[in-house]
């Protein structure tokens, strides 16, 4: 029977999964409800599981039972002895929530006040479960070993780190030679579409922090204070004409300002405010130059007006960069198992995603599943992080298949070609090939 096959006959479980982790969301890097749920349901796998140290990770390790191809550099190795020396596959999925009020209106809506799996996340661990499952049933035709890496704190708690840190990428006993992960989207493409993209996928992402430091006064007498408002109202055009005019409309560069904070009463000229700003960028060089321009720019107009200011930069996550072998190699395994579903992203989405702390480490690819409900224009749908965004159940089978798919297929391959693991027929990799935009 084929793994779709396969899939779909735990299409229930998976959504029951699903469905209970979409009722009890956490946030962060401390998940214990969700880490005990995720325990539960790999149970009885025969996987080695580890859990985190620093964090509610899940770690589960598979040990495939096929035989290695004879004449193979890594045959013999398939003892305890040599099982570090057998090839590897990682495959990731992010657990966590974020700080929002459900308004979809779902019957398995979420029962924790300011919570919500508006991200998918819940579907992606779902999916990965359904994986271990798949994967554990067919260890006989693995030659090689499968690391589960089920991930808190991807919104904004950079849990992929402190996963890397503590060692998930050598969780096999060797170096993972590829890492697959996969993201649904509730918005941008049609039902059950696969999306792919090699080389620059998705935006770095960093955080921007300013307070202006002025004199309080009356409203009624702004020359007899130093006004922070008028000044940082400023601030916040200004970086946007600098996007405009100093970055090259074709490496381009998005800065949003998402809080604005200052005073207590309308006519109270406040001695301080402050406003806090997201910035994106898909090279590093644009990256690099961002963390000069946008203080000198700052501290010219607050200079100008008599003021002082006050700039933190915090990088945050890299770009997310893909393999180009190791995308070309997850598009073929897609097309076997769903073809005509696939397309390559024509541009990297300005999202960020801290798996790209993976593909910075070891070759891999980045997959992209629409999960928007049938029959739902996915141009005018609730996008990712939206109260109101829904993720259709129906994917979740199709996005197990593709997991179990990608760590059958690589291992294979792996195996029977240890003297060159670049998928065949692809180029070498090269994680730093840049987009073409």
């Amino acid at each position: 029977m084929a793994i779709t096959d396969d899939a779909r006959a735990l299409q229930d479980q998976l959504i029951q999964w699903r469905h209970a982790f979409h009722q009890a969301p956490e946030i962060g890097l401390e998940l214990p409800r969700t880490q005990e749920k995720v325990l539960a349901a790999l149970d009885g796998l025969g996987l080695e599981i580890s859990t985190g140290t620093d964090t509610t990770s899940v770690t589960a390790v598979l040990r495939g039972t096929g035989s290695l191809p004879a004449g193979s550099s890594t045959d013999g190795a398939a003892g305890s002895a040599g099982a570090g020396a057998r090839p590897a596959v990682l495959l990731r999925a992010d657990m966590d929530a974020l700080p929002v009020q459900e308004r979809t209106g779902v019957e398995y809506t979420s029962r924790i006040d300011g919570a919500m799996h508006a991200c998918g996340h819940d579907l992606h661990t779902a999916m990965l479960l359904g994986a271990a499952t798949l994967l554990a049933d067919s260890r006989h035709r693995i030659a090689g070993d499968v690391v589960f890496m089920f991930q808190p704190g991807e919104e904004g708690y950079d849990g992929a780190s402190v996963m890397v840190r503590e060692g998930v990428l050598d969780a096999a006993g060797r170096r993972v030679d590829a890492a697959f992960g996969m993201h649904v989207f509730s918005s941008l493409e049609p039902h059950g579409r696969f999306v792919t993209r090699p080389g620059v996928m998705m935006s770095a992402s960093d955080g921007l922090f300013v307070r202006v430091l002025g004199a309080g006064g009356h409203g009624s007498a702004p020359h007899a204070a130093k006004d922070p408002v008028t000044v940082s109202a400023e601030m916040v055009l200004a970086l946007q004409t600098m996007v405009t005019r100093q970055f090259d409309m074709f490496d381009p560069t998005v800065l949003t300002v998402g809080r604005l904070a200052a005073g207590t009463k309308r006519n109270v000229i406040p001695d301080t405010a402050e406003f806090d700003a997201t910035i994106r960028t898909f090279s590093e060089a644009n990256r690099e130059r961002m963390q000069t321009a946008i203080p000198r720019l700052l501290q010219g107009i607050a200079h100008a007006h008599g003021l002082d200011v006050e700039v933190t930069y915090i990088p945050e996550y890299p770009l997310t960069v893909t393999d180009t072998a190791e995308t070309e190699f997850a598009e073929s395994a897609i097309a076997e198992l769903f073809d005509g579903r696939h397309s390559r992203l024509a541009q990297p989405l300005s999202g960020s995603e801290d798996f790209s702390r993976v593909l910075a480490e070891v070759p891999g690819s980045f997959v992209g599943l629409s999960a928007v409900p049938e029959g739902v224009d996915p141009r005018t749908s609730a996008f990712n992080h939206s109260p109101y965004a829904t993720f259709d159940d129906a994917v979740l089978a199709d996005g197990a298949a593709v997991y179990a798919q990608l760590a059958l297929s690589r291992t294979a391959l792996l195996a029977s070609a240890p003297s060159n693991t670049a998928p065949s027929g692809s180029a070498q990799p090269d994680s730093a090939q840049p987009a073409v935009r």
